[in-house]
């Protein structure tokens, strides 16, 4: 018998504060199986992580292996969970910072493509990052996470 577990990710989601409104930092997944996707291929910059790992040592971990940057300092604003369509769980906090998107070197992964190709090839893991309005960024983020950003609007007011 297989015993299943359940996919857990834990990530932080950068804020500033502009003339213009709140702003979020998003990533937006790389591979081949997002590049002409815009809508719901935008996440928080999160990663998985084991049970034994604490959620905001694992947020932080994988903040630094995603965008290639030490995750801020500064006061995190839990923003609880949220369960995506494929049944992972993701937990997210909020910190404000201003990072310049230019800044980043992503991590990779190695997947078979073309698919029963027998090639393996390198992709980022975000081929991007960008500010979004919070507008904007709830058009093109992933739909469950969409939560984060409602979370966070509350707590900035």
């Amino acid at each position: 018998m297989t015993v299943r577990t359940t996919k857990r990710s834990a990530g932080l989601l950068l804020f500033r504060h502009t003339a213009d409104g709140l702003e979020v930092l998003l990533g937006h997944m790389g591979g081949p199986l997002w590049a002409k996707k815009d809508a719901g291929a935008w996440t928080v910059p999160k990663g998985e992580y084991e049970p034994e790992e604490p959620a905001w040592e694992a947020a932080r971990r994988e903040f630094r292996e995603e965008l290639g940057v030490a995750p801020p300092d500064g006061e995190a604003v839990p923003l609880g969970e949220v369960v995506q369509r494929n049944g992972k769980i993701v937990t997210a906090w909020a910190v404000a910072a201003d990072l310049d998107p230019r800044a980043i070197t992503p991590g990779t992964f190695t997947m078979e493509w073309p698919p029963r190709s027998g090639r393996r090839q390198e992709f980022p893991e975000l081929d991007r990052v960008a500010w979004f309005g919070l507008d904007r960024a709830r058009e093109v983020i992933i739909t469950a996470q969409a939560a984060f950003l409602d979370r966070l609007a509350e707590h900035s007011g």
